[in-house]
């Protein structure tokens, strides 16, 4: 499975590493993703989701099931 937050779509960028002597090579920064499970009271089960700390902090704010239905509009999140 790929490093993508199933709740924000934040993904691996590309970058540089830049030494001392300004010498500059590729890197990729990766997103901080878990694997969080999270429990549905609408479908009285749970779901595993591959979420950022930032979508962590999301489904804290907004709830679970309101997080889900934006993901699911926006198309981040297809099946969980």
């Amino acid at each position: 499975m790929s490093r993508i937050c199933q709740v924000t779509g934040k993904k691996a960028m590309v970058g540089n590493n830049v030494s001392h002597s300004k010498r500059r090579t590729k890197r990729r920064f990766y997103p901080n993703l878990f694997v969080k499970r999270y429990y549905l009271p609408e479908e009285q089960r749970w779901i595993s989701l591959k979420i950022s700390t930032s979508g962590i902090r999301l489904i804290n704010k907004k709830g679970v099931t309101a997080v889900l239905k934006e993901a699911r509009e926006k198309g981040y999140v297809v099946n969980y």
